[in-house]
């Protein structure tokens, strides 16, 4: 079994509304990215900023967006993950794609819509997480705003990593640095958390403050504050199994159900 795994975490900026930018300032950073990596990481809805505008700008799951992350990971050999705004059947997504080297597609939909930015009144919530199985790690994607809500994250399915791809902007940065922090503490868990940075058109500041923590919550790598920049980590299930075999809280937590 593989026991390390190696992220690497794109921090960057998003051009507004241009996916075909998008694609080629994405394309020139994958390529700068060593072809051991494992994971290359994008922010929150990469291809368009965060935008409301989806009946514009929107893409169907064989859109240019969804083709290039296909490429991407057959390219690099590696999975590629990030969210999109996605149209399909007349509903719009905040989906979260994970292309596979082989040409394979995973999603999730977003299910904590941001209703402070009216998010909510334009997407469709997602109802299930993604837990899939990469070279020796579960891991579990989720999306930004799901940060603030601990029971969707809670590791009741033997999850090793947890993804968050995000567009959190430097007015809550201390909400986004604890809930990171805390979420990988509570599961037992890796955490790595992307944001992005940079100004969007509705004037607002993201600086980044991507960081991946370990099991004990411990800071494993921190991207520069408002600095568009890639930096790589490699996580080792061993050690992830040695704290858990030494501290035995995930045994005690509660059982639930989410409606």
């Amino acid at each position: 079994m593989n026991m390390a795994l190696t992220i690497s975490m794109v921090q960057t900026d998003t051009v507004w509304q241009d996916v075909g930018r998008n694609l080629e300032r994405l394309s020139l950073k994958l390529d700068g990215i060593s072809n051991d990596t494992d994971v290359v990481m994008l922010p929150e809805l990469f291809s368009t900023g965060f935008t409301m505008q989806a009946d514009e700008v929107a893409e169907p799951m064989n859109g240019k967006a969804v083709v290039w992350m296909q490429y991407q990971a057959s390219k690099k050999n590696c999975l590629v993950i990030g969210s999109l705004l996605i149209g399909e059947s007349g509903n719009f997504y905040n989906r979260l794609i994970v292309a596979f080297p082989s040409g394979e597609l995973k999603h999730y939909d977003k299910r904590h819509l941001f209703s402070f930015a009216g998010e909510d009144k334009i997407f469709n919530p997602g109802t299930d997480r993604l837990i899939f199985d990469y070279k020796g790690f579960r891991i579990c994607p989720l999306i930004c705003y799901d940060l603030r809500f601990p029971v969707w994250s809670r590791n009741t399915d033997n999850i090793d990593l947890l993804l968050f791809v995000a567009n959190w902007p430097d007015a809550r940065m201390l909400a986004w640095d604890t809930l990171l922090k805390a979420r990988a503490i509570e599961n037992l868990c890796y955490v790595a958390g992307l944001n992005r940075v940079g100004v969007d058109n509705n004037d607002l500041v993201y600086t980044g403050h991507s960081a991946l923590f370990d099991a004990m919550g411990a800071t494993l790598l921190t991207l520069n504050p408002g600095k568009e920049e890639i930096k790589s980590f490699s996580i080792d299930k061993r050690h992830l199994e040695q704290v858990r075999d030494k501290f035995r809280f995930l045994e005690d937590k509660d059982t639930f159900k989410i409606d």
